[in-house]
This record gives structure tokens, sequence and C-alpha cells, in this order.
């Protein structure tokens, strides 16, 4: 029971409601039209689109899988009198394009978003990223130190597949994120109920659960499957030395004390998994499942308010 409860860290779920995705071809269908700064050349990031709305100091927001740019709007609207906030939507997600192509394709998210932070003239924007996002950010900062500023990582971690053994290596997880993707490419649609369940485990609200999961039946299965794959076969666990931000790390535990999950046990596996990352502080949601910035806003809020305040953002 406890090893399967680890299993169902909400992090770890929110890649299960890719699965609800059905295998039926995807219309090209945008959920916001993109308004990027004038300096952007959207050829240059095949890979996202960005929308721009605010003035300020630059924050870039990116999404968890699955899920378009909008799944911000709240903290867009908290921060946009403060920030520039640049929100990021990825091809094959909640109805977006999917991409040409998906080699190499989280890599090449990840070299697209630093050099849109080159183009724009983003001065070490702070970063926000929400699961895969948080993945992203984490990455993005590890390969290029300088780039960015402080980081919001909310409820994700450097190595999925470690979460059951910290003794598991990338090569080794391959074949179990190979299985996964080819499911992804192959299968249908989850049944109602099960999705319905999984929903539940990463939101409290109804309505939130209902809009999540229409995102996920539109998003591109084998866009979610190879996204799946990079991140189940990349560790960033030594890589996150090399990050200089400080960086804040929000996680979430209460949806799964039912299987034997406590508070101390979950911070135990984010504090493992970020044990060579310089500067971090991790936080722990009382009672806000998976998406912290919908299940637990005003503590996300404050937490990140904070945080961002204490680490002054370069002016662009």
């Amino acid at each position: 029971m406890k090893r399967f409860a680890t299993a169902l860290r909400p992090f770890c779920a929110a890649l299960l409601l890719a699965a609800a995705a059905t295998t039926a071809p995807i219309a090209a269908r945008a959920t916001q039209p993109a308004t990027t700064a004038a300096a952007d050349n959207p050829a240059q990031h095949p890979n996202f689109t960005v929308r721009v709305v605010g003035k300020g100091q630059p924050v870039l927001l990116i999404p968890g899988l699955t899920c378009p740019g909008a799944v911000w709007d709240e903290t867009v609207a908290h921060y946009q009198k403060q920030y520039q906030c640049h929100i990021v939507s990825l091809a094959g997600f909640g109805g977006v394009a999917a991409p040409a192509s998906t080699d190499k394709l989280l890599q090449n998210v990840r070299d697209q978003l630093l050099a849109y932070i080159k183009t724009q003239k983003l001065a070490r924007p702070a970063v926000i990223g929400h699961s895969l996002g948080g993945f992203m950010a984490l990455w993005m900062s590890a390969t290029q130190p300088e780039a960015v500023g402080p980081l919001v990582i909310v409820d994700s971690l450097p190595f999925l597949s470690a979460i059951q053994n910290p003794a598991m290596t990338a090569e080794q997880a391959k074949p179990m994120a190979e299985g996964m993707r080819q499911q992804m490419s192959k299968g249908g649609p989850m049944p109602a109920a099960q999705q319905r369940q999984m929903v539940a485990s990463m939101i409290t609200d109804t309505a939130r659960q209902t809009v999540a999961a229409r995102w996920g039946r539109l998003s591109d299965p084998a866009t979610v499957g190879q996204v799946m794959y990079d991140m189940y076969t990349t560790d960033l666990r030594q890589d996150v030395a090399r990050i200089k931000q400080p960086v804040l790390v929000l996680g979430s535990w209460a949806a799964y004390k039912d299987y034997g999950s406590t508070k101390e046990s979950t911070r135990a596996i984010f504090a493992q998994q970020y044990a060579k990352l310089p500067q971090h502080r991790i936080e722990m949601s009382e009672a806000g499942r998976h998406f912290l910035m919908w299940d637990d806003t005003q503590w996300f809020f404050a937490q990140s308010d904070a945080f961002l305040q204490q680490h002054a953002l370069a002016k662009k």
C-alpha cells in the first residue's frame, strides 16, 4: 500500500491525465489568441506560442502536461500589474496545434525557450512552472544558469522515474518510458469514470476538473507520449547543482493521505531529489492537490509573492 501511495504522487498523476486524450486527429486550435511582444518571431519557436500580458519585470509561466497557458489565467490576473507575464502554451496540448516533429521534443522546447529569452532581451526573468513546466524551468536554469532568474517550481521533481526507486537511472527507465510512449500512441480514450477519478485526485473543484479533462481530450496523443518519455528518461538531480538562482519548490500531498502518504514522507522525497540544488526552499501545501495554483490559490500567491519580492527581479 505504501508503494502504491508513493506511485500516486500528484505530479505523477498529472502525467496520467494524458491517457484521457483520444487518438483522433486534433484540429489546429488555440485556446487564446497569441499576443507577443513586438520583437518576437513565432517561427523561431514552433514548439510553443507565447501571450504577453502586463508591464514590469518579466516572468515566464509554463504549464504542465496537456494544459495550455490558460491554466495560468488567475495567476496572470494577480501579477499583470506588477510583472510582464509571458504565458507559454506548448504545441500539442489543450487544443494547440501539434508540433511538426516530436524528435527531441522537450530538448527543443528548452532550447527555444532560452532563445526566446535572448531575442526578447529579457534580463533574467523569473520562471513559474507547474509539473512539466517546473521540470522545464529547472532544465533551462541548469543549462544556462545566467539566463533566468528565480524559479517557482509547482509540484514537480528533477527525475520523475525515481519517485519509487531513488537508485533508478535514466537508462534503466527507458523500457518503462518506451512502453508508455507506445501505449499513448496506440491507446484509445480512458473510460469516463476512471478519468473522473484521476482528475479528482489532482483538482478539488468539479468545474476545474471538467476544464482539465477537456484539455486532456484535446491534446495530441503522440506529443503527450513523447513528452512523457522525455521526462521519464531525463534525470536532472545532479544537473540542478549548476543552478545559481534561488528556487522555491511548492509541493502537494493531501490527496494521497488515504493511501498512507504523510506531509513528512512526501517532503522527504522532494528533499532527496533536490538535495544538490544550492539555493532552494521546499514548502508543502496543507490541503491543495496537484494544481496548487487552483487548489490552494491564496497559499500559492502568498508563497510566490513573498519569494519574488524577496529576490527582486532584474528589469527588462
